[in-house]
């Protein structure tokens, strides 16, 4: 069995790529469905697949008797829309060892622009089960996924690495405050209701702020966050007539196309007679038009902005990152040993059927013998031999057949086999 993983993220290719293919949870399990059915019925024809897809990174694992990288990379380029010269050139590519180290590493938090952030591990749990509810999730792919929970969990309990920490939500906290002199004073819209802005809107809400709003698609979704923080919730559709009433806009949704203009921007700076407005747009694709960022008045980041924020005092925390370095190594061991077991079972599946039916044979001449009032020691010892006779005849053969060269290497196996000494 053979594992393979190719993906993007923020170290590797540049926000507007990673857009491309970023994946919605509810988009994933059509994706995967589309990906299994261009392998065909040929040489890949039951091929495991999961596909993870955040702000910060899109990774396809699978897992088939034969690995098939060039395909998988091809379709991903294709589904991007993108050249695969250019997808290459921001893409890395793993095979079994690696692509289990990487997948440790990722729900470890060890590979996040954050580093020691749980968030990535929650995100890889719904990827999971999407992948599991698409059907296209086996043994295989689950054990990976299953141990990669498990060292994380480790690596959490054993290790400092999620100490102190920086999320991009209070990076961006951090970033406002260096804009406005008091937060308490500042009104703050968030865009979008999932577990992004649910973040962010904890963390901003800490400060008290004056005002506190969600624009949302779904109301009754907004209200809902928005009641946790004493805020408002607004239709999404009512944000470019409100937009000048916010000094702090943060946005994350799961739109495909920006949804505040640069025109909706100018106006609401106009409107607020240019007092400056801070934007965040956590979202990927981009949530914000990017020309936005070259208003006098705005100041505008992205994740991938946030990125020198976050990584502040990370060396504080490389002697954690050693020790996670070590609990990874030994997942990794002990699940390339698993994986190589698994080339064993259609060989102890044989054996297992093979043995079956020498019992069920034995047992049906034992039952006869009994039938005919035979002796119940005579019968059992018949049934003894008979099995005996059974598994010693393979190898008595092949201890007769062949060259001296065969036979002593034969021996060798047999006695290995046959004569061990329990202890």
């Amino acid at each position: 069995m053979s594992v393979w993983a190719l993906g993007l993220n923020h170290t590797t290719a540049p926000l507007d790529l990673r857009g491309r293919f970023a994946f919605a949870l509810d988009q994933i399990a059509p994706t995967l469905q589309s990906l299994r059915s261009s392998f065909g019925t040929g040489r890949h024809p039951q091929v495991e697949a999961a596909i993870i897809s955040t702000c910060n990174r899109t990774e396809i694992y699978c897992a088939a008797e034969q690995a098939a990288l060039d395909h998988t990379f091809g379709w991903l380029a294709q589904s991007g829309g993108v050249a695969p010269a250019l997808l290459r050139s921001h893409a890395y590519t793993l095979h079994d060892g690696e692509a289990a180290r990487h997948a440790f590493r990722v729900a470890s938090g060890l590979d996040s622009m954050v580093l020691g952030e749980a968030q990535i591990l929650g995100q890889m749990k719904d990827a999971v089960r999407a992948a599991e509810t698409a059907g296209a999730l086996g043994s295989t792919l689950n054990q990976l996924f299953q141990r990669s929970f498990a060292v994380a969990k480790e690596v959490r309990t054993a290790t400092e690495i999620g100490a102190h920490s920086i999320s991009m939500a209070a990076a961006a906290v951090r970033l406002a405050g260096q804009l406005f002199e008091d937060l308490r004073q500042t009104r703050v819209l968030f865009v979008g209701a999932g577990e992004m802005i649910d973040l962010a809107a904890t963390h901003f809400a800490a400060k008290e702020p004056k005002a506190l709003a969600i624009a949302n698609r779904t109301l009754e979704r907004g209200e809902k966050l928005a009641s946790r923080f004493g805020g408002e919730a607004m239709r999404l559709a009512d944000l470019p007539g409100r937009l000048a009433e916010f000094d702090i806009v943060v946005s994350c949704t799961a739109s495909t196309l920006p949804i505040i203009g640069l025109g909706a921007v100018e106006r609401a700076l106009k409107a607020r007679k240019h007092r400056p407005m801070f934007m965040v747009d956590l979202a990927v694709p981009r949530d914000v038009e990017p020309e936005v960022k070259a208003l006098e008045d705005v100041y505008l980041y992205t994740v991938d902005d946030l990125a020198q924020v976050v990584q502040q005092g990370q060396a504080n925390r490389q002697a954690a990152v050693a020790q996670a370095e070590a609990i990874i190594d030994a997942g990794v061991q002990s699940f390339m040993h698993w994986l190589g077991q698994r080339g064993t079972v259609p060989l102890i599946q044989q054996l297992n059927a093979q043995a079956d039916e020498w019992r069920a044979a034995e047992m049906a001449r034992a039952r006869k013998l009994l039938a005919k009032g035979e002796p119940i020691d005579a019968v059992l010892e018949a049934m003894s031999r008979g099995l005996t006779q059974k598994m010693m005849h393979g190898a008595l053969a092949e201890l007769h057949a062949g060259d001296a060269a065969s036979r002593e290497q034969t021996a060798q196996t047999i006695s290995r086999l046959f004569l061990r000494k329990e202890r």
